[in-house]
């Protein structure tokens, strides 16, 4: 690419961004005034700043502001997994929900949540532990049965044996549960939906470290995957390492999703839509697209669960489920496409 076309496209990354925030802090302050328990919005500031009364402060800091800002956090991470995967296996595809790795860590937080006795002090930070676990194995099933030595990874059978692994684990988490004390159930049916349920703020103390350090991390590699991207002989004829690359870059897609999935459920097609519409914006480079995709991919699942959990009564619509309804029709558009 010619130095004064990236020039061109990193000033439109800039205006991208910008409008992206600007679009991100009006859903926040949306967000923040609606729902079951009333806090109008020429009371926001006041409470804010510490001049609320106790409902408005409860409902503020208690209610609102964490699940806000788990949302966030989680669209965030979900859209850089999905970005690190498509990159490294070519595959326009590629996305932890659609792949099985969602439905790894899944089933490992349902294992853990049913069978493993529960402190509640260390529950939130163990969790994305648990799932991490889960989709790392679940990852490495998958990568060895879509990795050929002649071919390498071969990226159109690593979609179809993840699409493989993600039923046959749902399939596994429904016999589990089938025995399950109801109250579990409950639970496990409702993270299967993708409702947002780690609300509280030690679960966005949780989350916040794994994309503290893996968001720099990424973007650190953007070159190696800007490689990974080419063929495998271009990729190897610049001198990089691909499979430790690749592999090195698939755990930090199936940490990045596992912590997300820990606290918002069984979400899918964020991590595919998020890195699509962002490299419509700016380019396939990963310097320019990264950034947008992870600020891209928090706006859709905080707006998609701030229009969830107020569109019904009395619990709403997971937010899962209303990235579904563009997800799905948007997942089989590239399908017949590519």
């Amino acid at each position: 690419m010619m130095p004064g076309s990236i020039s061109i496209l990193a000033r439109k990354q800039r205006v991208v961004v910008t409008t992206l925030l600007l679009f991100i802090l009006l859903t926040i302050v949306i967000s923040l005034g609606l729902g079951a328990s009333s806090l109008s919005y020429n009371r926001l500031l006041p409470t804010l700043f510490g001049n609320g009364d106790f409902n408005e402060e409860f409902v503020l800091y208690s209610l609102r502001l964490p699940r806000i800002l788990v949302t966030l956090l989680s669209g965030m991470a979900l859209a850089l997994s999905g970005a690190v995967l498509q990159g490294i296996t070519r595959n326009d595809l590629a996305d932890p929900g659609i792949v099985g790795i969602n439905s790894g860590a899944g089933f490992a937080i349902s294992v853990f949540f049913l069978y493993i006795p529960i402190d509640t002090g260390s529950f939130a930070y163990l969790l994305p532990l648990v799932g991490f676990a889960g989709a790392f194995l679940t990852a490495g099933m998958i990568y060895l049965f879509s990795y050929s030595r002649r071919e390498g990874l071969q990226p159109v059978k690593l979609v179809l044996v993840g699409v493989g692994f993600s039923l046959a684990l749902s399939g596994a988490m429904v016999v589990i549960i089938s025995s399950a004390d109801r109250v579990k159930v409950d639970f496990i049916a409702k993270w299967l939906a993708g409702n947002i349920w780690g609300t509280d703020w030690p679960f966005f103390w949780a989350l916040l470290p794994w994309l503290a350090v893996l968001v720099p991390y990424a973007m650190y590699k953007a070159s190696a995957m800007n490689l990974l991207a080419l063929n495998e002989s271009s990729a190897i004829g610049s001198g990089l390492a691909v499979n430790r690359e690749r592999i090195v870059l698939l755990l930090v897609a199936v940490a990045l999703a596992a912590a997300a999935v820990s606290v918002s459920g069984g979400i899918a097609f964020v991590g595919l839509m998020a890195p699509h519409i962002a490299r419509a914006l700016v380019g396939t480079r990963h310097q320019l697209f990264v950034p947008v995709s992870i600020l891209m991919g928090g706006w859709l699942l905080l707006l998609a669960d701030t229009i969830g959990r107020n569109i019904a009564d009395p619990n709403g619509i997971p937010a899962g489920i209303m990235i579904a309804f563009i997800g799905g029709p948007y997942f089989l558009y590239l399908l017949l496409r590519k």
